[in-house]
């Protein structure tokens, strides 16, 4: 269907936006989102769209500022006990949530315990909780059995799925299932009679909300003050219609347009750029561990030592300077974990005749490779074929599947052999914040079936994984963090596949905005 770009307003769902548009544009944030919100549980899904909407209506105990050092959001104060395993917390006066009722040390309880049954830190830490209780209306305490190093880390949690505080009623819910009522008490309230799946939702401002009083806006930290009545957002069938719609001020802020449609955008006098956030996105190219040829260590490390994260950066994000780096290990560059242990798998010289050397070395026996590509996502489509490429040059004849995204994340969870509905590789990315440390990347567990995707078995990184969480300091982290690097480049489970960086587009005027969490808060017109 060609789309003409003067009535994209009057596309299905998207016409329904006019009314608003045209009553109160002023105050009036819209914006364009990497895709729909499909699911609006911000527990049951990993899916950063979900979390950036959940940002908007729910709120954190603690949030994350730019240092990555966790404040105090929800909560006024706390006290622990010498030997770290009595913990006292107190919220703020006057938290409510959007259906008038007011926020509880229960309602903490509960959302910490659901959220845990699903978040790989929040598992590790609950299982070092002797008890949560809450004695109080406005307190509730943490009794660890074992001392918890990352405990306010983990409270303040960015990466999906973040802990959010919902009502108990909501959050006593069984975890395995998505809540569909979105309760809150975060300073924007879902419109559920606005949303058109597939096409738009709309929040407005929560008129109840008490931001914190002191402090500046520091990405999920400081004071959530809004200046918008509402925010809109405008799910766009395309690029071009998305970058269209920005030039003629349709629309205020596109979170994330192609690198190749920049320079166009740059060129519009009203349209603005952001610089990329410091800790960009890296790439996993993920292997299912328990199928051949995969299953075997050495012919996993074959492909990473063949491997370019130049070539597959290139092909996610261009040629622009700055864009892109390679040389990437397990932990996002910048960041306190981040070292050199092992890079040499990574960095050192390779070939093509060097790979398929190593792969006979290591018994590969020609065996077909189900490679998962999703069409609806450009970067993790160009990251698959740029897999692919090499599979084929390394004489591994490939069963390359398309489909949608959403159709991949379905299969990816069949632990079945390839050849009765399973696979054996797909590529995906993360945000740099999911990359921090080992409490945050779920990739890194390898501990067979309780595993993120690909289940391996690896009882040298588990040891390594879980060190993490009982170092004392940082200089014991770090120690850590070198042994993790170490057995993931040795035994690679995931290949590394490099980061790029990747900037967000909004109309000229459009001030505050806290672009690398990619929150509405604090963003105001001039």
């Amino acid at each position: 269907m060609t789309i003409r770009r003067r009535h994209v307003l009057s596309l299905p769902g998207l016409a329904l936006a006019a009314p608003a548009l045209a009553q109160n544009a002023a105050r009036t944030l819209r914006y364009v989102p990497q895709s729909d919100v499909t699911i609006l549980d911000p527990v049951f899904t990993t899916a950063y769209v979900t979390r950036t909407f959940a940002l908007m209506v729910h709120d954190q105990l603690f949030g994350l500022d730019s240092q990555l050092r966790p404040q105090p959001q929800m909560v006024e104060g706390w006290t622990a006990s010498e030997d770290g395993l009595d913990w006292r917390f107190t919220l703020r006066e006057g938290l409510r949530f959007h259906d008038g009722e007011p926020v509880r040390g229960r309602d903490c309880v509960a959302s910490i315990r659901r959220w845990a049954q699903r978040d790989a830190l929040g598992q590790v830490m609950m299982a070092r909780m002797a008890e949560m209780a809450a004695p109080e209306d406005r307190v509730f305490t943490l009794r660890l059995s074992r001392r918890f190093g990352p405990l306010l880390e983990t409270l303040a949690k960015l990466g999906p799925p973040a802990l959010f505080v919902m009502p108990e009623r909501l959050a006593s819910q069984d975890a395995n299932r998505a809540v569909t009522e979105v309760v809150g008490c975060g300073p924007f309230r879902f419109l559920p009679g606005e949303r058109v799946a597939g096409a738009r939702l709309a929040v407005e401002r929560n008129p109840h909300y008490v931001p914190r009083a002191e402090g500046e806006a520091d990405w999920a930290a400081g004071p959530k003050r809004v200046h918008f009545d509402r925010v809109e957002w405008h799910v766009m069938p395309d690029g071009a219609t998305a970058a269209s719609a920005l030039r003629q001020g349709e629309v205020d802020w596109w979170e994330n347009p192609p690198n190749d449609l920049l320079p166009s955008l740059r060129r519009v006098r009203e349209v603005v750029i952001n610089p990329p956030g410091p800790l960009g996105v890296f790439g996993t190219g993920v292997f299912n561990c328990l199928h051949p040829p995969f299953d075997r260590p050495a012919v996993r490390r074959a492909l990473l030592r063949a491997m370019s994260q130049a070539d597959f950066m290139t092909a996610a994000a261009g040629t622009e300077p700055g864009r892109t780096r390679a040389g990437v290990g397990v932990f996002t560059p910048g960041t306190p974990l981040a070292n050199d242990e092992g890079m040499a798998a990574i960095t050192a010289s390779r070939s093509i005749e060097q790979g398929r050397r190593e792969l006979r070395e290591a018994g590969y026996a020609g065996e077909r490779v189900t490679l998962l590509a999703p069409a609806d996502q450009p970067v993790l489509a160009a990251l698959a074929e740029v897999q692919r490429d090499l599979f084929e040059k390394l004489g591994m004849p490939v069963e390359y599947l398309v489909s949608d995204w959403g159709t991949l994340v379905q299969r990816r969870a069949r632990r079945e052999p390839p050849a009765q509905g399973g696979w054996n590789m797909f590529h995906t990315t993360w945000n740099g914040l999911e990359g921090i440390n080992p409490g945050v990347m779920p990739f890194l567990r390898a501990n067979g079936a309780q595993a993120w995707f690909g289940w391996p078995t690896i009882p040298a990184l588990e040891e390594a994984r879980l060190a993490w969480f009982d170092a004392p300091d940082l200089a014991a982290q770090q120690a850590a963090a070198r042994r993790i690097q170490a057995v993931v480049l040795e035994e690679a489970p995931f290949m590394p596949t490099g980061q790029y960086f990747a900037s967000s587009a909004m109309r000229r005027g459009l001030e505050g905005v806290l672009t690398p969490i990619l929150a509405m808060w604090n963003a105001r017109r001039v």
